[in-house]
């Protein structure tokens, strides 16, 4: 049985509209709806290395993932006027550091900013960022249908030892508990 319901307008008579027509001319939207919620990116381990006093610039480092293929095609935070992606690479037997326009992220497949590779240079700092505070930042992801979409993120300040004591104990903890043991 199909339900039918009546909407009066001051223009017209009275049109009948069916609750089946109305879910038909709903499935596009709710497929959208679904598209929009299947293309999540998730960013996780997010830290900044915390400064000194006078050093202009420091790098941003995370862990991205999306279902589907994405673009990190832009980064911005209020704690720096600029906010790059870059890349670390040889050059002949040289490393160099080079601002990318976009980082691809392959669907399903973590892609990891990290020290040494490719990682988000914050630059033009506005003030030292100290260890343990909270730096946000506005990750902007493009899909292969060129809609955008904005991740915000809060990363803590490490200082460097920490950091690298963090990294340690992840190394650690990806051999199983294995502590210093090398294969």
């Amino acid at each position: 049985m199909d339900a039918t319901m009546n909407f009066r307008s001051s223009t017209s008579a009275s049109r009948p509209f069916s609750i089946a027509s109305l879910a038909r001319a709903a499935l596009p939207a709710l497929l959208l709806c679904a598209g929009l919620a299947q293309a999540q990116v998730v960013v996780t381990g997010q830290w900044v290395r915390a400064t000194v006093a006078q050093q202009k610039a420091t790098g941003a480092f995370m862990q991205i993932k999306s279902p589907t293929a994405v673009k990190l095609v832009s980064v911005s935070t209020p704690v720096a006027e600029v906010a790059e992606v870059h890349e670390m690479a040889m050059d002949g037997s040289v490393m160099r550091m080079r601002p990318v326009s976009a980082l691809d992220i392959p669907a399903g497949q973590t892609v990891e900013l990290k020290p040494g590779g490719y990682h988000v240079m914050l630059m033009k700092l506005k003030a030292p960022i100290a260890d343990g505070e909270t730096v946000p930042l506005t990750l902007v992801f493009e899909g292969a249908d060129k809609m955008r979409m904005s991740v915000q993120v809060q990363a803590a300040a490490r200082s460097p030892a920490a950091a690298a004591a963090a990294a340690s104990e992840g190394a650690k903890d990806m051999h199983g508990g294995h502590g210093d043991h090398k294969h």
